[in-house]
């Protein structure tokens, strides 16, 4: 009997390039209160935002993403022929098929690569990440393109207040290469379907169809007496402790949840906290690459940094691991 062969795979995965693409149009809470009942304090005590990027009609989710994947496949020093996996993480895409993954590789003249999209919510970039991270450790990749992008505000109902200014729009994207020094953590990641309807777009027929819904205090106690466990996980998986991270990166969902989950980690005082869902709201799939960029950017992360990332949402959804920003 013949042997399937497997092909070599490498020792592990690390970041290359990060890039990002941040809508045009600056929506400022000012602005919304114009159309809606709220201010400015009561947006900022309830989810520290102060404004965010809505995106125009020729802002779409694959032109958003070909802009952010650009810009790391530049950064990452390598050609489009390098790329082998390109993989999109959304839920706001607006057809079923086709997927985004092989027109945004299309675009990019990266030639015939494995190209998929993932819908883990808000948690669907860490998904992506640790999927394309795989991949090349098992050798069914050598490079991968990375890409997180929504565009919520086809998706949200601009009359409701409990979305309206949180939801926003944009596109973060990372290129993974082989290497072999492990620079993509393992995964830590899970799903409580129990609470799957805390956050849907209900289908047609049914109340608010179409639209995102969000239990927002079923969340939010969620994630702050649920994910912490999930981050100490996956910084004992990947052999550190909370001494040794640098950055921390979560899921720019609400800044409240990001100080509280910051605290009961116990990390140092020097450790950077993104906090860009202040000017960026909640990108959902992008929230953890545009974090990382803009830090990136500041200078207030640095390369060779370690970071602690977490994304979570709609599922309920989680995934977190520890990288080593490029």
């Amino acid at each position: 009997m013949s042997t399937i062969q497997l092909p070599a795979g490498s020792p592990g995965a690390r970041i290359l390039g990060i890039g990002e693409y941040r809508p045009r149009r600056r929506v400022t809470n000012d602005e919304l209160s114009q159309t809606m009942d709220t201010n400015d304090e009561w947006i900022r005590t309830r989810v520290g935002i102060r404004e965010r990027r809505w995106a125009d009609d020729d802002e779409t989710v694959v032109e958003m993403s070909v802009a952010a994947g650009g810009k790391a496949l530049a950064a990452s020093g390598l050609s489009p022929e390098d790329v082998d996996l390109v993989v999109v993480a959304s839920c706001s895409l607006p057809t079923q098929i086709p997927g985004a993954g092989p027109e945004v590789a299309h675009r990019l003249g990266i030639p015939r690569p494995g190209g998929y999209d993932v819908n883990a919510g808000c948690a669907g970039f860490c998904y992506a990440l640790s999927a394309a991270s795989d991949a090349i450790r098992a050798g069914s990749a050598r490079h991968a393109l990375v890409i997180g992008v929504e565009k919520l505000t086809d998706v949200v109902d601009m009359t409701d207040r409990s979305t309206a200014v949180i939801f926003a729009d944009g596109a973060g994207a990372m290129v993974l290469g082989a290497s072999d020094e492990p620079g993509v953590g393992p995964v830590v990641w899970g799903s409580d379907g129990d609470q799957r309807d805390a956050i849907a777009i209900p289908a047609p027929g049914q109340p608010d169809a179409g639209n995102l819904t969000m239990a927002g205090q079923a969340v939010y106690r969620w994630a702050t007496t649920k994910l912490t466990e999930t981050l100490q996980q996956a910084m004992d998986r990947a052999g550190v402790t909370a001494a040794d991270i640098d950055v921390f990166a979560p899921h720019q969902a609400n800044l409240r949840i990001i100080e509280l989950m910051a605290k009961r980690l116990g990390l140092a005082e020097s450790t950077v906290i993104a906090r860009d869902v202040a000017q960026a709201g909640n990108t959902s799939s992008a929230s953890v690459p545009l974090a990382l960029s803009a830090l990136l950017e500041s200078g207030e992360a640095k390369s060779g940094d370690l970071a602690l990332l977490l994304g979570y949402g709609a599922g309920l959804t989680f995934a977190g691991q520890v990288v080593r920003l490029p």
